[in-house]
């Protein structure tokens, strides 16, 4: 090595170790009974280092260096304690994470079919739509909106503690009207295509009902001892802003639109909406005498009257009132969602979904290695 450099490595390590030495004796001049050893060799290097004397300072050193590691440096940590600070800052990291960029989310029922089924587990964006003080509605800052087709996990209006996830049809001051199962957001119709007029799936009577009410003593057609049953419907794609996604109906649907295609048609369908001047709200669409959070209702407004307007002719449509997003299942026939309860906050919404970690149908803790369950087609898959 290069003499210069070496002199130069040398002068560095003695001004750190003066430096050392003399915080540690302004803190304790004793030193376990060597403070004036101390005192004397950091006085010694001093001096070496203002005379410039590189073979004083290679002389004294050593000396030095000697009684700060003895007395001074901190003793290494043990084992199991680095190992528990370890683990403590991998935890610390994953809880900022979770609360602040990716949270895991399961879907616990089907009104989300055919996007999301029962028992996918999902990761959620928590960062795109604003970061939130944990364990509260306030919002730091915010990113962006959200927009019409995406699917966001929110707090239910009616009951905050609990999760809701479900795909945003309109934003605030849009209107909506759904008539024979077509979603018309400012008066136009949203793009939909008929894909499967027979599709079946599979839905399960102890999934957190969003859908009709069931009595759990109730055995529905063709139910396996797990408890799933198959559910006939009509499948249709829809178009909102170049995003193209999947909805389930009632099998019904297909001949109703052909009837309504041919001018025979004569009444709506059970599903529109709104069928009534009545507001969406929290206690119609649960237990009228419950205290519920405060909610704005929107506004309904008729563009015709009732008794002139054709079957499935718009003529009455909801708008979304500021600071709320109008939100519907992709299951339409079989969703608790904006049509029943009323908008949603956008203060409520916690993220976006994003992919399909893990999903099954049925799952066996005490047996791991059984893996018929599994959907492995559906791990990886990204909600569109």
């Amino acid at each position: 090595m290069n003499a210069r450099l070496l002199d130069r490595r040398i002068r560095s390590e003695a001004r750190r170790l003066v430096k050392t030495a003399r915080f540690a004796l302004a803190v304790d001049p004793k030193l376990r009974g060597k403070g004036d050893k101390v005192a004397s060799a950091t006085a010694a290097l001093e001096a070496s280092l203002a005379s410039r004397d590189p073979a004083a300072m290679r002389a004294r050193l050593p000396v030095l260096d000697a009684l700060v590691t003895d007395l001074i440096q901190v003793p290494r940590k043990s084992t199991v304690i680095q190992y528990i600070e370890s683990i403590g800052a991998a935890v610390l990291i994953a809880l900022a994470l979770r609360a602040f960029v990716v949270e895991a989310f399961k879907i616990p029922s089907s009104s989300m079919y055919p996007t999301l089924e029962i028992n996918d587990h999902i990761f959620v964006n928590r960062f795109i739509y604003g970061v939130r003080i944990p364990w509260t509605m306030t919002k730091l800052f915010s990113l962006r909106a959200p927009r019409r087709g995406e699917v966001i996990v929110f707090n239910y209006p009616c009951d905050p503690d609990r999760d809701y996830i479900k795909r945003v049809i309109a934003t605030e001051g849009q209107t909506v009207e759904v008539r024979c199962n077509v979603v018309y957001v400012d008066g136009v119709a949203v793009p939909s295509r008929l894909v499967d007029a027979n599709c079946v799936y599979l839905d399960h009577h102890d999934a957190e009902g969003e859908g009709a009410a069931r009595d759990d003593s109730m055995k529905y057609p063709d139910e396996d001892a797990d408890g799933w049953y198959p559910r006939k419907c009509s499948r249709y794609d829809e178009t909102v802003d170049g995003r193209v996604y999947s909805t389930f109906h009632d099998r019904d649907r297909v001949e109703r639109d052909r009837r309504l295609a041919a001018g025979t048609l004569t009444e709506g369908d059970g599903l529109d909406f709104p069928r009534s001047k009545n507001l969406p709200n929290c206690h119609d669409a649960h237990d009228v005498a419950k205290e519920y959070p405060p909610q704005v209702l929107g506004t309904i407004v008729e563009t015709k009257p009732d008794g002139e307007a054709k079957a499935c002719e718009p003529h009455m449509h909801y708008v979304v009132p500021p600071g709320h997003v109008f939100v519907q299942g992709d299951n339409r026939n079989n969703s608790n969602d904006s049509r029943v309860w009323g908008a949603v906050p956008v203060a409520n919404i916690k993220g976006k979904a994003l992919f399909t970690w893990l999903s099954f149908q049925t799952f066996e803790l005490t047996k791991p290695w059984k893996l018929d369950g599994i959907r492995f087609d559906r791990i990886g898959s990204f909600v569109k």
